[in-house]
């Protein structure tokens, strides 16, 4: 069952923290054995910042399978986090998931997560996870760039996303600056450019970009000619080409590759609170959903996002993420705190 975070967050969490990150190996055994010491009888309390369908998917089939029962309580990213962050160890959140990791590295900041079992890790890729080890990458989403062929030549395409902030670039991009997704995007470019660049960069972006509510408004607007480009994250564009595309018909997909901050490969992020008095079924939880059976649900499921297992492979219309050429960023790096400061300062937020 899914409950939204309307009926479950306090409303002084609209003011808590700067973070405003709204927005979108060997493998496990197909059933998960209890650890010993587990009690068959546990309940999960799940606090999700994640598209709620693919949740709901692994949250079925992990009880179908263990008899462990589930309660998924629905928010977004900063809304779930601040909430961590205000019940502190008095949290009945057993397991957080995040659609991106900044509001990850804002509770382990806190230290308010276990330790990821070797079990988990070995599930998944360490470029899929923090080096800290407190919590896992469960999904991953590609920053793109979507483009009006007509009004954009393949040759006057930019090379970085930096160059977005070339006057030639003023009024012919968008983006959705308010949400979780662009945030991740900019904490990665200040982490590989560094802060005045990035500061920089969002300047030119508050005198230059169309400002959207949402990636899928962003998207719409550019078939609709409103403006030549935006960016966007992956699935986005191609659950709508996989479907009536009829809000990317007129658009071309464009990957910056070569490490640049606009190839930033975002990791959605899953992490078991220290607080939990059911930490066995916890990470029993985060070792299904990490797990083979649980990443293919992942890739056949209605989002369109990356696995992150090596077991898994993405499905037809996504380009492999080894070819997107990404840059080596440390989600456990990624300061979402400072770029709502800088966001804020340039006027975009």
């Amino acid at each position: 069952m899914i409950f939204s975070s309307k009926q479950v967050q306090p409303a002084a969490l609209t003011a808590a923290l700067l973070l405003a990150l709204t927005a979108c190996g060997s493998g496990a055994a197909s059933e998960p054995a209890a650890e010993e010491g587990s009690d068959s009888a546990a309940e999960l309390t799940v606090y999700n910042a994640q598209h709620e369908s693919m949740t709901q998917a692994w949250v079925d089939e992990f009880t179908e399978e263990t008899g462990i029962e589930v309660t998924v309580r629905q928010g977004s990213d900063t809304e779930m986090s601040n909430q961590i962050l205000q019940e502190g160890e008095k949290s009945p959140a057993d397991v957080f998931i995040t659609e991106n990791s900044p509001a990850m590295t804002q509770v382990e900041n806190a230290g308010l997560f276990a330790d990821i079992p070797a079990a988990v890790q070995e599930n998944v890729p360490e470029e899929y996870r923090p080096t800290t080890g407190k919590w896992t990458g469960v999904a991953a989403r590609s920053t793109l760039f979507v483009y009006n062929p007509d009004k954009i030549s393949e040759a006057d395409l930019p090379t970085s996303i930096m160059d977005l902030s070339d006057p030639k670039w003023a009024g012919r991009w968008g983006a959705a600056a308010g949400g979780a997704d662009f945030q991740a995007i900019v904490s990665a470019m200040l982490e590989l450019e560094g802060e005045e660049a990035t500061a920089e960069w969002l300047a030119a972006m508050k005198d230059g970009a169309k400002i959207y509510p949402k990636n899928g408004a962003a998207m719409k607007a550019v078939n609709a000619g409103e403006v030549d480009a935006a960016v966007i994250y992956h699935y986005y564009y191609t659950a709508d080409q996989a479907g009536t595309g009829e809000n990317s018909s007129d658009l071309e997909p464009y990957y910056f590759k070569g490490s640049d901050a606009g190839a930033f490969v975002s990791i959605s992020g899953a992490g078991v609170l220290k607080s939990s008095d059911n930490q066995d079924a916890a990470n029993q939880f985060l070792e299904f959903i990490t797990s083979k059976e649980g990443q293919e649900t992942l890739s056949t499921g209605s989002d369109f996002e990356y696995p992150v297992s090596a077991e898994v492979t993405p499905r037809e219309g996504l380009v492999p993420l080894a070819e997107l050429e990404a840059p080596v960023v440390d989600p456990a790096k990624l300061n979402g705190e400072k770029v709502v400061e800088l966001m804020t300062d340039a006027g975009l937020l």
